[in-house]
């Protein structure tokens, strides 16, 4: 007889309950709170990593086609880096922070001491699965969570490795990965959690939002949202052009959240602006981008169908400058460029999350910061090209949005001491670096006082005298403190 097969154990409500229950036993006996745990996770995670690297780059290769640099830098490196960062720091970190006390209680001293939430849930994406996965986990081991991962079905080698890799590598009592897809993401929303942070878009967002608020459950939401690029002129268009290629095509092939969207600029400048991208695309990727080996692919059939018709909508099938070839095999759409795309097209009124990329133009480069404010939600992030003062000055008191970058895109995500997220539909909430441990901490005031200084005045019977002082000692006033003593109204 051949062998029966394995059936995968069944992950509901009942299981997730029971996954919890256990999680919050074991937080509650201490064993995440203490710097030594805390280190020894982070130090597993960046062995865990090291050990794994050849295997980690495969998965990212059968999910996404991704290229070896990218991998290695933006998933690997990065996660490495807040590692590193969270085991030089943690010490300083979780040190109670001394606050100012008023004559209200003098004598007395007073701080603000780090605790952890409880146990948190973390609900990742598919376009960078080991970073966008494992970076807020390395936030919730150093604040001192216990934490469950649950990894996005649409990366399934990537979510496979984790569950492997984390299991083997970190405390299974306290750190577990969950994998499956919507069924087991309810199941795991209906429990009761002390934070939840969710990346992904905006739709998903208010499902774990509503979930969420029916524990008082505070979120993270990591979304999107149209990130625009303003191109002013007289700029360096070689140094320009490669750094928007890298921001759009070079982060996954325009699948992630803090790649260009749109590109505005005024509209003498947009031919000059056009031949640059152009040259340089064929520089970077070839006459025949579809064939380069550091373009990832498109994630999945239903996205490569839904980025084929915002290219196919009427009002914009005639707009490609260039590129615009696709393969739908190899689920490969080339590096596209649309000129004078109409406003209302359907490409201007979603995230593309991919390989296209509209201009649109505006007669002066200060009516840009108009186009941005006017299309009623705030990017995650927005990126100026300019070399005037007054300009850059305007674009970050003008323009609200997750993050602003200057000549640069993107960049501001290896930036650790800058938060990152989101604000209105991108998102709420940020992590990276201290804001991470920040994320998943609770901040707890306390007040410490002795015996000495009991002063009756707060105490019954109420006068008038007693009333003129507490409102001085409340004011903080020294001269109204006396004027009181004395009886002077």
């Amino acid at each position: 007889m051949g062998s029966k097969e394995m059936k995968k154990p069944v992950f509901d409500e009942e299981a997730a309950s029971l996954l919890v229950k256990e999680l919050r036993a074991n937080f509650a006996a201490g064993k995440t709170r203490s710097y030594d745990w805390r280190v020894a996770q982070l130090k597993r995670m960046i062995k865990m990593m090291e050990d794994h690297e050849p295997e980690i780059l495969s998965a990212l290769r059968d999910d996404l086609s991704k290229p070896e640099l990218e991998s290695s830098i933006y998933e690997i490196a990065l996660l490495k880096n807040s590692c590193v960062l969270a085991l030089k720091e943690l010490k300083q970190w979780m040190m109670p922070e001394k606050a100012k006390t008023s004559l209200t209680t003098f004598p007395s001293s007073a701080e603000t001491v780090s605790e952890p939430l409880g146990v948190v849930l973390i609900i990742s994406a598919w376009n960078f699965p080991f970073l966008l996965s494992l970076d807020p986990v390395v936030g919730a081991i150093a604040a001192g969570n216990a934490i469950v991962l649950k990894p996005s079905e649409l990366a399934p080698a990537a979510s496979s490795l984790l569950v492997r890799l984390v299991g083997q590598y970190l405390d299974s009592s306290c750190i577990r990965v969950v994998e499956g897809s919507v069924p087991e993401t309810s199941a795991l929303l209906d429990q009761k959690w002390d934070k939840i942070l969710y990346t992904g878009n905006g739709r998903i967002g208010r499902i774990v939002m509503a979930a969420a608020a029916k524990h008082l459950t505070p979120v993270v939401l990591e979304l999107g949202g149209k990130c625009p690029v303003i191109v002013d002129s007289g700029v360096n268009l070689q140094v320009t052009a490669r750094r928007i290629i890298m921001g759009k095509w070079g982060c996954n092939n325009g699948q992630a959240c803090v790649s260009p969207d749109y590109i505005i600029t005024t509209k003498d400048y947009t031919p000059k602006l056009v031949d640059a991208l152009k040259h340089e695309l064929e520089q970077f990727y070839g006459k025949n981008p579809l064939e380069s080996k550091d373009l990832s692919r498109i994630v999945n059939s239903n996205h490569f169908v839904r980025l084929t018709k915002l290219l196919d909508d009427d009002k914009v099938s005639g707009k490609i400058v260039h590129g615009g070839e696709r393969d739908k095999t190899n689920l490969k759409i080339a590096p596209t460029i649309l000129f004078d795309v109409p406003r209302d097209s359907l490409i201007m009124n979603e995230e593309i999350f991919g390989p296209l990329l509209p201009i649109i133009t505006v007669d002066k480069v200060e009516d840009s910061f108009n186009v941005i404010n006017s299309s009623g939600t705030k990017p995650l992030a927005a990126y100026l090209f300019s070399n005037k003062k007054k300009l850059k000055e305007q674009f970050v008191v003008s323009v609200s949005a997750g993050g602003l970058v200057v000549n640069d895109t993107a960049v501001h995500l290896a930036v650790h001491s800058l938060p990152f997220g989101g604000v209105g539909e991108s998102g709420m909430g940020a992590y990276h670096g201290k804001f991470s441990f920040d994320t998943f901490s609770h901040k707890k005031a306390v007040l410490y006082r002795s015996f000495a200084a009991d002063a009756p005045l707060r105490y019954p019977p109420y006068t008038s005298k007693k009333i003129r002082l507490m409102k001085a000692l409340l004011g903080g006033s020294i001269v109204g403190i006396i004027r009181a003593l004395l009886g002077w109204s």
